[in-house]
């Protein structure tokens, strides 16, 4: 397989494929990278922040691209990203600004797949969660809640657990681990 170079901004998010994010970038180092992106230079990945290491993020990230864009009053910018595709990171480098470049192998995406019997729980609930969170539901023209990889892709990133624990889960081949997961998430507060 063949490595790819990609600008790196690390986040206390999780974006995975299909999924969307808006973030705000403050830091010139990274207002840098996105223009580098914006000009084609190079490809971007979002990856949760770990604090320590090099890079300073987990190794599985998500390579991703602006679909929007604005300018805040404070001069930040407001990012809207949509995940493409997973990949591994294997090593990063960081510039003399402060930025990080990694270079990364494609990890292959989870796969669609019908959500079936007792798993319909989790579509429902997913819709009522967007329900009470308009401006999530804002990001996303279209809810896609008859696909399991997309609706259990959708709970790792917002549920409110450690990235470590997220990784144990997206380290898995399919998605099934993660809708057994937020299964029993919802029947236990349930009752």
């Amino acid at each position: 397989m063949r490595t790819e170079h990609m600008a790196l901004l690390t986040h206390d998010v999780l974006l995975l494929p299909e999924g969307r994010v808006e973030l705000k970038v403050v830091e010139p180092a990274n207002l840098r990278m996105v223009a580098d992106v914006c000009k084609a230079r190079c490809q971007l990945a979002v990856g949760m922040s770990r604090g320590t290491g090099s890079p300073p993020c987990y190794p599985l990230a998500t390579q991703c691209r602006i679909i929007d864009f604005n300018q805040l009053e404070d001069d930040a910018l407001s990012l809207v990203l949509e995940g493409v595709q997973r990949v591994k990171i294997l090593s990063g480098a960081q510039q003399s600004d402060g930025g990080w470049m990694i270079r990364c192998l494609q990890c292959p995406n989870w796969q669609q797949e019908p959500i079936a019997g007792e798993f319909a729980i989790i579509s429902q609930a997913l819709a009522q969660f967007y329900e009470v969170n308009p401006a999530l539901q804002e990001l996303y023209p279209q809810l896609h809640l008859e696909d399991a990889c997309w609706v259990s892709q959708r709970w790792l990133e917002v549920l409110p657990m450690y990235n470590r624990d997220k990784i144990k889960l997206l380290s898995q081949p399919d998605c099934h681990q993660t809708m057994a997961f937020v299964l029993q998430l919802i029947k236990s507060h349930g009752h």
